[in-house]
């Protein structure tokens, strides 16, 4: 019987399980695939959880910090037009290839029992849960479910939204500003930066990772020729690695609790990519659901009571950001001649520019 199973073992779920177990649970934490591997993701990670990354990492993995290329500027291309705004304190660029490595390899140095290539089939039970697996049966007092958007345990009804994919890949480009690009499409858009990859220092990479409707487009070079000024962009590149792709993106309210078990990352809900903090938001998130469940652990509260204080601060600390990124995406999908003045304001007032980009920040 362990204190706490945790299902999935990207950024919210190491963050969960690595939470609980320097407080003294026992966890147990389960990922179906195996490290390292490519997520489909910006690779982006704010500078408000610099910190709390930097206390989940063990003392052997402390230089994937320190060596991250800094986030500097941000660029919006839209129309016909550039919007330039500084990203300050500067954002760290982190392939999700070592980040995820890191972070499960320092839950392991954390006492949590990790395993890899273990799929969960379901959960049952609503207080003393068992988690079924193809080759073994586990049980614990509590469960975070942080296996994504689309995972067997995750999945609803899309109710005939209109279907969102993300792709992603990794290319070579000679001298790469530190810079966030948003090329921005109808029907989508797609995010390009620069991003280091351990060991080989060779080439300068760029990450190009893309959401887009399904009807738009399929692939990454599909997506490329949808808007000229990264079409011509793209034509100098190399790629470096095969492309990711994951669907489908679904919108919907949060959802930080499901009978009984605490929803982290984007199994509670999906962030719209486009703002940069889904890797903070998850770290955040799973943080905090452990950090809700330590009373019960401890035998003060509930688990029921432990939930729904998650629930409430999740609320309270996270759903607004998922909000106010959803209304700026919005807003930049108005129609054309709606656009045009709202882009003429921003380029002349970089002050509210920088407040939008803040609405859709975690603050502690």
């Amino acid at each position: 019987m362990y204190d706490l199973i945790v299902v999935g073992g990207g950024p919210a779920g190491t963050s969960a399980a690595i939470t609980a177990a320097r407080s003294g649970a026992s966890v147990l934490l389960l990922e179906r695939g195996r490290f390292p591997r490519h997520k489909v993701c910006g690779e982006f990670v704010s500078a408000e959880s610099l910190v709390l990354l930097a206390s989940l990492l063990d003392a052997d993995h402390k230089s994937l910090l320190s060596d991250a290329i800094r986030i500097t500027n941000a660029r919006i291309f839209l129309d016909g037009h550039m919007l330039r705004t500084v990203t300050d304190p500067a954002a760290a660029s982190i392939a999700r290839l070592e980040l995820d490595a890191a972070l499960w390899q320092s839950a392991v140095a954390s006492g949590v029992d990790a395993r890899q290539r273990t799929v969960v089939q379901s959960i049952v039970g609503t207080g003393r849960f068992l988690i079924k697996t193809p080759d073994e049966d586990f049980e614990g007092r509590a469960v975070i479910n942080a296996t994504g958007r689309w995972s067997n345990l995750t999945m609803q009804p899309n109710h005939n939204q209109a279907k969102w994919i993300g792709v992603k890949g990794h290319f070579a480009e000679s001298s790469p500003e530190r810079s966030v690009d948003l090329y921005f499409f109808e029907g989508g858009y797609c995010g390009v930066q620069p991003v280091d990859l351990a060991g080989d220092s060779k080439h300068g990479r760029v990450n190009a990772c893309a959401m887009v409707r399904a009807d738009v487009a399929g692939n990454l070079k599909e997506v490329f020729s949808r808007h000229p000024a990264l079409a011509e962009r793209s034509d100098r590149w190399e790629p470096l690695s095969e492309p990711v792709s994951t669907s489908p993106l679904i919108f919907r309210e949060p959802q930080p609790e499901r009978a009984g078990v605490l929803m982290a990352g984007d199994a509670a809900t999906f962030v719209d990519p486009f703002v940069g903090d889904g890797v903070s938001l998850a770290l955040r998130g799973g943080s905090l659901a452990a950090e809700s469940l330590l009373p019960f652990f401890q035998q003060k509260v509930s688990l029921h009571d432990a939930t729904q204080a998650y629930s409430r601060m999740y609320q309270e600390r996270l759903a607004p950001v998922f909000r106010a990124s959803s209304g700026i995406r919005r807003m930049l999908g108005l129609p054309r001649p709606v656009r045009k003045p709202l882009l003429f304001l921003l380029g002349k007032t970089p002050a509210v520019t920088r407040y939008l980009v803040k609405r859709t920040r975690w603050v502690a």
